[in-house]
């Protein structure tokens, strides 16, 4: 007999944002899906997430940037649970770097491991999502809103899932999908630009990192679970009339309204 609760699946779910999606997905009641290229890194996510006591946690192994995978993926979850309620693509990363030195293989690379695995993502899972009426959280990123010259890789990528996201919300009988724009937020990824940063600069890592931040704008480096807890409210009944619309949650570093 299919599984009755609510069933989240989200990419890229084994730190991060993802995790702390995975875990605010699971407090409200959702069965979460913790979606992760590595088995071992989904399962370590998920014996994470049941020491916090979110005990309707399960791994999956997941290549977002192979079509078979994705389409095994999908078909997977409704076979076992026979619904799937929200999606929560998260997985992908892109180069950061000079537009003169990056290569047309880094620019595919970026598109296809974050824009074209959302598309593939939504195609595979759509027909579930319209028949639960579910909701899709895509999440981009400010350089959509900022460009900027290190990162003429990811600002343009993450431009195109806003773009894609809005068209897809306009499909009659589609769930609702919206996406979430993250600002500077204390992950691996910040680690390592403040690393680069400080090396640059001659500079402790706390200096650095007070440097970054004053130049940024901001008052202080946002945290995993501050997304979340947007991604959180859009998965929600309460977000039931909210659909083709970008939220930015960037402490105040966006300058453009």
């Amino acid at each position: 007999m299919a599984d009755q609760t609510k069933i989240a699946l989200i990419t890229g779910a084994n730190r991060g944002i993802g995790l702390e999606t995975a875990r605010q997905l699971g407090e409200q009641g959702y069965t979460v899906l913790v979606a992760a290229r590595s088995l071992k890194k989904a399962e370590d996510a998920v014996l994470e997430l049941k020491k916090d006591g979110i005990e309707r946690a399960i791994a999956i192994t997941l290549d977002v940037g192979d079509d078979a995978s994705v389409e095994a993926a999908a078909a997977e979850v409704t076979e076992k649970f026979g619904r799937l309620d929200a999606l929560v693509n998260n997985a992908g990363d892109t180069q950061r770097g000079d537009f003169l030195t990056l290569t047309d293989e880094q620019h595919l690379s970026g598109f296809a491991l974050k824009y074209h695995a959302t598309v593939r993502f939504c195609r595979a899972a759509w027909p579930h999502l319209e028949a639960s009426k579910g909701a899709v959280v895509n999440i981009s990123g400010i350089g959509a809103h900022t460009p900027e010259p290190e990162f003429t890789i990811g600002g343009p990528v993450n431009s195109a899932m806003i773009n894609f996201s809005k068209a897809a919300s306009k499909r009659p009988g589609a769930p609702r999908v919206n996406v979430v724009c993250p600002g500077h937020i204390e992950t691996d990824r910040l680690s390592r630009r403040i690393d680069v940063y400080a090396e640059k600069h001659g500079l402790s890592r706390e200096a650095a990192a007070e440097e970054m931040r004053a130049e940024l704008g901001i008052a202080q480096f946002g945290q995993p679970g501050d997304i979340s807890a947007m991604v959180r409210y859009l998965c929600s009944d309460q977000a039931r009339y909210i659909t083709g619309a970008v939220f930015t949650v960037d402490g105040g570093a966006t300058p453009g309204i």
